[in-house]
């Protein structure tokens, strides 16, 4: 009997260090997961932003450029087909492919010196530009939480937790169209 129980006392370090182990991994993971979320967030807040600037300077350049129709209804139709609901790849492919039409827009205007000189033009563009740069620093940023997110879930301990728990690793907020061009995923 006492064999067993001087086993058992034995044991108890391994248990709690294993215990400490376990809790230590779930935790880091279940935040850098938080830290993901809310990087995705951020980017959304942006790409709302960028959504609800875009109208305003379509109007305001479409008069002057009618007959630069192509660009204008390209940024329309894809400021229509921005969906939030959508997944981050999904997602990602739309931003990119909105951010070039965007520069293509912004090369048109520098070529018509009336429109660039509007007040309004001028400022919707610093304003979209602003907004083109905040989320290509929040997506680094969630891209940068997702790479160690899926890269500790990957790694022991965490690889034991993921199976059990169903932790699976991320997309990033990348795309072909943003890879070939100049982009978001969603989980």
């Amino acid at each position: 009997m006492t064999f067993g129980l001087a086993a058992g006392f034995a044991l108890l370090p391994l248990i709690v260090l294993l215990a400490v182990v376990v809790v230590t991994t779930y935790n880091g993971v279940v935040a850098l997961g938080q830290r993901i979320d809310k990087a995705w967030a951020n980017i959304d807040v942006a790409l709302k932003q960028r959504h609800d600037e875009l109208p305003r300077l379509v109007d305001a350049v479409r008069g002057v450029m009618a007959f630069e129709r192509e660009v204008l209804e390209e940024v329309t139709r894809l400021r229509s087909a921005y969906r939030e609901d959508a997944p981050i790849a999904e997602q990602g492919e739309t931003s990119a492919a909105t951010s070039l039409a965007i520069r293509s827009l912004f090369a048109i205007v520098e070529r018509y010196p009336e429109v660039r000189s509007q007040e309004n033009v001028t400022s919707l563009q610093a304003e979209i530009r602003r907004l083109e740069d905040i989320i290509r620093d929040r997506r680094e940023l969630y891209n940068d939480m997702t790479y160690r997110y899926n890269a500790r879930i990957a790694q022991l301990p965490a690889l034991f937790l993921a199976g059990l728990l169903g932790w699976r690793p991320r997309p990033f907020f990348a795309a072909k169209t943003a890879e070939a061009t100049g982009s978001r995923p969603r989980m």
